[in-house]
């Protein structure tokens, strides 16, 4: 896919790694970019590198009018990032409710389902277009200091593959991107290995470019995808040692 001169939407551009995909769509050469967030203020210093380019939206996934205003104003979008999405480190038993499990499959399986949804027509009306969606190498593998985010990724790499299916026919390329630890505040306390947010959007961009439809940003990323199809059972058992304090 030739992504210049395209028009891209970027979901929670202004969070830990939106900025870097508004930046790596601007160097490509992107014409606009739709930078899209719930609170218009905490876009400022983003659309401030180029305010040409970069369009300001309010726009929250987890609300259908929301997500409805937007695909029906921004119909000459080809290219849609859905990058929003929280992580809340909690267990499944040691949480104390379900509101943290709630709130995470509301913004990164509904909330991106519902983007794809609505924008599926748009990309069809403009030639087919491309879907991104930030996954997580976590949803192949469970880590227990943060697991119901992984099962929520889990839910969203299923999505992302279903997604895919129904929209070859009209051309849409739908590319899963599944990054290990990225280098944002929300992983601060992690160990490293840590991959950049620069390299996860230059990698997921570079993905659309090429066609490919699973990336995996990284090292730490590349070297679990290729554990879990060598001995699974193994990376299982050691991520299982990582308990929620």
């Amino acid at each position: 896919m030739d992504v210049t001169n395209s028009i891209a939407l970027v979901t929670g551009a202004n969070g830990g790694i939106g900025r870097y995909y508004v930046e790596a769509l601007r160097t490509a050469g992107v014409s606009r970019i739709y930078a899209g967030a719930r609170n218009l203020n905490s876009l400022t210093n983003i659309v401030a590198i180029d305010p040409e380019r970069i369009i300001p939206i309010s726009l929250d996934i987890t609300d259908e009018q929301s997500v409805t205003t937007a695909a029906a104003t921004y119909r000459d979008v080809t290219l849609l990032i859905n990058n929003a999405g929280i992580g809340l480190l909690k267990g499944f038993i040691s949480a104390t409710d379900f509101s943290s499990a709630r709130a995470e499959m509301e913004v990164n399986y509904f909330g991106t389902l519902a983007m794809c949804r609505a924008f599926a027509p748009v990309l069809k009306d403009n030639g087919g277009g491309a879907i991104v969606n930030m996954l997580s190498i976590l949803g192949k593998v469970n880590f227990p200091m943060n697991a119901s985010y992984c099962a929520s990724k889990a839910a969203a790499i299923l999505m992302t593959q279903g997604v895919r299916a129904e929209l070859a026919a009209q051309g849409t390329l739908v590319v899963g991107v599944m990054p290990g630890t990225v280098d944002t505040e929300v992983s601060r306390n992690f160990p490293p290995p840590k991959v950049s947010p620069k390299v996860v959007a230059q990698e997921a961009l570079q993905a659309v470019i090429d066609e490919v439809e699973d990336v995996y940003p990284g090292e730490q990323a590349k070297e679990m995808a290729a554990q879990l199809l060598k001995d699974p059972k193994a990376l299982e058992k050691m991520m299982a040692t990582m308990l929620p304090s």
